[in-house]
């Protein structure tokens, strides 16, 4: 197991641990498989310098890209997957690539591509992150390499212009969370009580454009009119990342966090050995079956003792 491991990521605002996507898949696949990551915010920093990010460092290794750090957390046994099914398993992959190709590219043009969003918005929050002359160049960097990835992508026949590339990016897009939102219906997580590789890579790319206050909000629009994906953000936000939300937490707030997190799992597993030890009692005559209570998280319009619940 790696003797330490630290996570360079842009920060967070608007409520959020991060406004990046792919900070924010990867710092909420850790907190769900209880990864002990040192976060290093970039904030004026010359660590921008060190490659996209996120940057995943441990011992002898820099890691970039969210799926490859995850897999190097699996391998140091920080695994939110163990309990999925073969098939369950094919499904994250399959809809983690339509997450790629139907929602980023409307993600992209959002924060990066939107004249108006990135004027008033991106352009000045990440300027003011990045250390003097940065500041003025790789803005502008970052949003010429999302137009490239959009046309790259979506830029071929029939939609020869950059009107017709957005309009179908916007389609696509909307097509996907309504799809998102069907899939998850009324279950907390993506398949069941316990947040999975799926669930990081959805509220990833879910949580900027769902709290990040933007002048032309169109797919914000779209994502608000689908209470579930917004109770599914506001629940992972408040459960597993609470000291972002109310700001700074004080000495020793991070261990009981981390201690929370591996106690919120090991209920989780006690449930599951639980529900299969009840399974087998209800087949015996000597043994009346029995409901057990299941641990869920908060519904839209429930008081504030709903915070109290934990369910991954």
């Amino acid at each position: 197991m790696a003797s330490s491991m630290e996570l360079n990521c842009w920060g967070g605002d608007w409520g959020l641990p991060s406004v990046h996507v792919e900070c924010l898949v990867v710092m909420a696949y850790a907190r769900f498989s209880g990864a002990p990551l040192k976060v290093n915010v970039i904030d004026n920093s010359w660590r921008v310098l060190r490659g996209h990010m996120p940057l995943l460092i441990s011992d002898d290794s820099v890691i970039s890209q969210p799926a490859k750090i995850l897999d190097f957390l699996r391998k140091q046994k920080y695994n939110a997957d163990y309990e999925l099914s073969l098939k369950e398993g094919a499904d994250t992959l399959a809809y983690i690539a339509l997450l790629e190709e139907k929602l980023h590219p409307a993600v992209l043009h959002t924060f990066w591509v939107e004249t108006d969003n990135y004027y008033s918005v991106t352009k000045p929050w990440f300027a003011s992150r990045i250390p003097f002359p940065l500041s003025w160049y790789l803005p502008r960097k970052m949003s010429g390499e999302a137009l490239n990835r959009i046309l790259l992508t979506k830029g071929g026949p029939p939609f020869y212009s950059l009107t017709e590339v957005e309009g179908q990016i916007y389609r696509d897009a909307k097509e996907c969370l309504n799809l998102l939102s069907n899939r998850l219906g009324t279950s907390p997580f993506y398949f069941g009580n316990t947040p999975t590789t799926l669930d990081a890579f959805v509220f990833g790319f879910l949580a900027p454009l769902y709290k990040v206050q933007f002048p032309k909000v169109q797919l914000q629009d779209h994502l608000k009119q689908l209470p579930n994906l917004c109770r599914f953000c506001d629940d992972i936000l408040s459960c597993y990342f609470r000291t972002n939300l109310s700001g700074p937490s004080p000495a020793g707030q991070d261990t009981v966090d981390a201690n929370l997190q591996k106690l919120t799992q090991l209920v989780n597993k006690e449930s599951n050995l639980i529900e299969k030890m009840d399974d087998n009692l209800r087949k015996s005559p000597q043994h009346p079956p029995r409901k057990l209570t299941s641990l869920k998280l908060s519904t839209p319009g429930e008081g504030n003792s709903s915070q109290n619940r934990l369910s991954p």
